[in-house]
């Protein structure tokens, strides 16, 4: 056994779930042949929690992330149970799904740069979000966005930016006040922390705790660093293969790891500081 939580219920009986995933599985057919890509997966996210999914590249995080909104090319047969809020997205029409998107749940790509439009200032892209679900979208609103993604006094001067004026930093906090714009319940963030330095990196952890402090909101935080993953996460995912093989707190997870993979992961990693710890003092 190696620690990894069931669902307990139906997705209406726990008013706590947000996220229920259960038996997902997701095959690649090319040139003739099937691939398995994830296998079995389940898991669940309670609101205003944030849990991490923690693997080695290539291990099947971002099929994952891609799968719950529905974005994998056809090319991957998918198969299982992914419920939001009690509602069922995998056999979801396509015009009701274009409305979950954004408004129910929000995806955060790794590369922010790619994710955004090169030829929109910064300010209409958050505004574009807003107007696709039919909210206010006037300077006010998206200056109050970009201010709640942390970019406080700076945020009219990257409002009237183009993506490629700003820095990394500036541009992930782009992405995540699009995130942000519906107030989403769940926010999927995957790998948001690869290319920032470690000043960046812990600010925004910090926000992530903020705002599922402050707002009540859900995060699904996708990452190869065990560390941030220490300090942010409120359960850990490891993932091996398409399965994932252990989960629990980051205590648990990082210091007792039962799992064989697990460990191997860790081996190499200096001591982990616990939640409420500063990070380790050099020797």
């Amino acid at each position: 056994m190696t620690g990894v939580s069931q669902p307990n219920g139906p997705a209406g009986q726990d008013s706590r779930l947000l996220l229920d995933v259960r038996n997902l599985e997701i095959d690649l057919a090319a040139h003739g042949r099937v691939a398995p890509i994830l296998s079995g997966v389940s898991f669940t996210i309670a609101r205003g929690s944030i849990t991490g999914l923690f693997g080695e590249s290539g291990c099947g995080k971002t099929t994952l992330a891609q799968s719950l909104f529905r974005l994998l090319p056809p090319r991957f047969r998918v198969r299982g149970s992914v419920r939001l809020a009690g509602r069922e997205l995998l056999s979801l029409a396509e015009r009701p799904l274009e409305a979950v998107r954004g408004a129910s749940m929000a995806l955060v790509f790794q590369d922010p740069l790619l994710a955004l439009n090169p030829l929109l200032r910064a300010g209409d892209q958050v505004a574009e979000v807003l107007r696709a679900h039919r909210r206010p979208s006037t300077a006010a609103d998206v200056a109050a966005l970009l201010e709640l993604a942390g970019l406080g006094p700076a945020a009219l001067r990257i409002a009237r930016a183009w993506p490629h004026q700003l820095s990394g930093g500036e541009r992930q906090r782009v992405a995540i006040a699009q995130a942000l714009a519906c107030h989403p319940p769940l926010i999927v963030a995957d790998e948001p922390f690869s290319a920032l330095d470690t000043t960046l990196v812990a600010a925004l952890t910090a926000l992530f705790r903020r705002l599922r402090d402050e707002l009540g909101a859900s995060f699904l935080l996708i990452s190869h660093s065990p560390g941030v993953l220490a300090r942010t996460a409120d359960q850990v995912l490891v993932m091996e293969r398409g399965r994932i093989v252990e989960s629990g707190p980051p205590r648990q997870v990082f210091h007792h790891p039962a799992h064989p993979y697990t460990a191997a992961l860790l081996r190499d990693v200096p001591r982990l500081p616990l939640p409420g710890e500063g990070p380790p003092h050099a020797a």
